[in-house]
């Protein structure tokens, strides 16, 4: 998986890396067939927001939050994409899922 982190009017630090980093662990555990992540932290005032695109075979999930605290905004930025994650990959596994049936079918 790819990772890139990009900061906007922000100095992206060795330590918020490994941060996202560790966050996104949690994702590759649901699901590892993530092809590329960009993440872009951005502070308005004294609001910090992230957001991230994350790019899996044929789809894309974009989720993003704004909070007082940066680490507050990557948490519940990570919440949003492991949901999307999870609702994407029970979704592949439904068998009555005519999407699913038609994805299953190409991989063989």
């Amino acid at each position: 998986m790819q990772l890139d982190i990009t900061g906007q009017q922000l100095e992206v630090t060795e330590p918020i890396k490994d941060y996202i980093d560790t966050k996104f662990e949690r994702v590759r555990r649901h699901f590892d067939q993530v092809l590329s992540v960009h993440v872009i932290l951005s502070v308005e005032k004294i609001r910090h927001k992230s957001e991230a695109t994350m790019h899996i075979g044929g789809k894309t999930f974009f989720a993003e939050s704004t909070e007082d605290h940066l680490y507050k905004s990557i948490d519940a930025m990570v919440d949003k994409l492991d949901k999307q994650i999870r609702r994407h990959k029970s979704k592949l596994n439904n068998y009555n899922n005519k999407e699913a049936i038609a994805i299953n079918r190409t991989q063989y």
